[in-house]
């Protein structure tokens, strides 16, 4: 999988980790660090109609009981993190996968070429 963090894929949202797969598969992770962190996010909803797969990531005492369980889940610690429940898919149509994925490397190349020359202010659109 290839990760941008803090990744916008429309107007009004920014995802905390957007995962590419080889096969093309489009993945959201938000992570969440407490209860009151995700009761107060009220955005999350609108990330599915950007990815295949939908999941969270959280620590070992998140109440986990919380989550949708329509959504995948990952449990993290110190030392690493598994996949514990598995995110149904739900597939892109083409046009959206296309433009977003489009949208993934121009970020991605952009944020590397700003660590590569500081002064880079970008490409016109």
């Amino acid at each position: 999988m290839s990760c941008l963090t803090e990744f916008v894929p429309t107007r009004g949202l920014r995802v905390d980790v957007l995962a590419l797969a080889p096969d093309g598969e489009i993945w959201i992770v938000e992570c969440k660090s407490c209860r009151a962190d995700y009761q107060s996010d009220g955005k999350w909803a609108g990330y599915r109609d950007w990815c295949d797969r939908f999941l969270w990531a959280v620590d070992c005492d998140f109440p986990v009981s919380l989550l949708p369980e329509d959504t995948g889940l990952i449990v993290a610690d110190y030392y690493g993190a598994e996949v514990v429940r598995e995110a149904p898919l739900h597939k892109l149509n083409a046009a959206r996968r296309k433009s977003l994925t489009l949208k993934i490397g121009r970020t991605a190349a952009q944020r590397l070429s700003r660590l590569l020359d500081p002064d880079f202010t970008g490409w016109p659109a």
